[in-house]
């Protein structure tokens, strides 16, 4: 895997890089500043960006409109940005685009080596990695249907599902069968109107659906 990086933070950014390189991947690019990561990855094509949000020179939304901007130069470019805190408007706008290969997390989450490393590996493949604090706070922000007709359980699986979790790992964590999850998800794409289609397609979909697009 070949991945770009953008990030300020001199210590951050070369801890991402040993973290990165001790997994097997390839740092082609890391770069400090928006405009250096679409030039990036416009030269290298790479198979994931990680971006922190924020950075120079306004230190407001540089890093994910430069990550918008790259996803436009090479659609499905795999984005993974990082953010200090949950901003809402720009998670927001990173997930509405509809489709995959997208994640959200909190810097804090890269102390976790181990959930760090699945993320950008879910991410690279076109999945979705979205930090928990994010789902919390988006829905807090008021469901709409038909997600309101979705069971405790079901919401539950859901909000699973857009952390980037397996079915495995779903059974797992709620100490349910394999099947009880498939069953779950089967209701799920019912109830949000999701025609059979691409399995994992219809997966990102509910993901999107739920985070309130």
């Amino acid at each position: 895997m070949r991945v770009v990086i953008a990030e300020d933070a001199v210590l951050l950014r070369e801890g991402v890089q040993r973290l990165l390189a001790d997994d097997g991947v390839e740092t082609v690019a890391a770069v400090d500043n928006g405009d250096d990561l679409i030039e990036a990855v416009q030269q290298h094509r790479p198979d994931l960006t990680i971006a922190d949000v924020r950075m120079p020179p306004t230190f407001t939304d540089e890093g994910l409109r430069a990550s918008l901007r790259a996803r436009q130069l090479v659609p499905g470019l795999p984005v993974l940005v990082l953010s200090q805190y949950v901003e809402e408007t720009y998670a927001v706008e990173l997930l509405s685009g509809g489709a995959g290969g997208v994640g959200y997390l909190l810097k804090e989450r890269v102390a976790d080596v181990a959930e760090f490393l699945d993320a950008v590996r879910r991410v690279a493949s076109g999945g979705t990695a979205i930090d928990p604090e994010v789902i919390s706070q988006l829905m807090a922000r008021g469901r709409r249907n038909p997600l309101d007709s979705l069971t405790p359980r079901e919401s539950e699986v859901l909000s699973l599902m857009a952390q980037g979790l397996t079915n495995s790992a779903i059974a797992s964590r709620l100490v349910v069968s394999h099947g009880a999850v498939e069953k779950h998800i089967g209701n799920i794409f019912a109830k949000l109107g999701l025609e059979s289609s691409n399995t994992e397609h219809r997966r990102v979909r509910a993901v999107l659906t739920y985070l309130g697009r």
